[in-house]
């Protein structure tokens, strides 16, 4: 287990996602069956450790997606970018079954997926400085005042974030929500390990592709706003 010093006792642990429970369909199901063996990594269950060199059969700098939805933008990440591990994390089963399915079709050796919280895989599973980059587009806004604690860009978080990084690694992130993209800058520059890679918001990223998702926002008028921080 690789676990951070506590300083008292622990707070109880606050997620950041809403359950999902969606259906399956016939080629999702058997590629889920077919290829979860090899290339699937369960949170809460698969050993006291993650190891990335037996998962992926290689020794390469690991890119960790949290909240990879249906897998699209990461399984292309993954295409462009070979000489890196690209692990796209989610609750959502029908989503890493399509990611596995797209990273079959695509011959893509560097791309696994991970089902469950992905904190629980930060604090618990990943050795610190173990990470090239942490990729977080799109997360759940959660736009009720009272329910901000659970956005995952937040103080505990990201420092967890910042420590699982490399030096020199960086924290990419995303999002169409105006005010939690004002939260967002506003946490990571107060983090003391963290440096803005551009002052300010980020100019967006060539390498991360247009997704439905972001295309409806853009449709509805929303901006899309990019950081991207570094570990000092």
């Amino acid at each position: 287990m690789f676990t951070q010093e506590p300083t008292q006792q622990a707070a109880p642990h606050i997620r950041t996602f809403h359950p999902r429970r969606g259906r399956i369909g016939a080629a999702r199901a058997e590629a889920l069956g077919r290829l979860w063996p090899q290339r699937g990594y369960d949170i809460a269950g698969d050993g006291p450790g993650f190891d990335a060199a037996a998962l992926f059969g290689r020794t390469a700098p690991l890119v960790l997606e949290i909240g990879c939805g249906m897998g699209e933008a990461t399984a292309a990440m993954a295409a462009a970018d070979p000489g890196r591990d690209y692990l796209g994390a989610d609750v959502h089963t029908p989503g890493l079954a399509n990611l596995l399915l797209l990273a079959e079709q695509g011959g893509l050796t560097n791309l696994r997926a991970a089902r469950g919280d992905a904190v629980e895989l930060l604090r618990d599973l990943m050795k610190p400085g173990s990470l090239d980059a942490v990729h977080v587009f799109f997360p759940d806004p959660w736009p009720k005042a009272k329910h901000h604690k659970r956005r995952i860009i937040r103080p505990d978080v990201v420092s967890l974030i910042r420590e699982r990084l490399r030096p020199g690694g960086s924290l990419r992130c995303a999002t169409d929500w105006a005010p939690y993209a004002e939260q967002m800058l506003e946490t990571l520059t107060a983090d003391p390990g963290l440096s803005n890679a551009h002052g300010g918001f980020a100019p967006r990223p060539a390498d991360r592709p247009v997704t439905k998702f972001e295309r409806r926002a853009l449709a509805a008028g929303r901006r899309i706003f990019d950081l991207e921080f570094t570990r000092k």
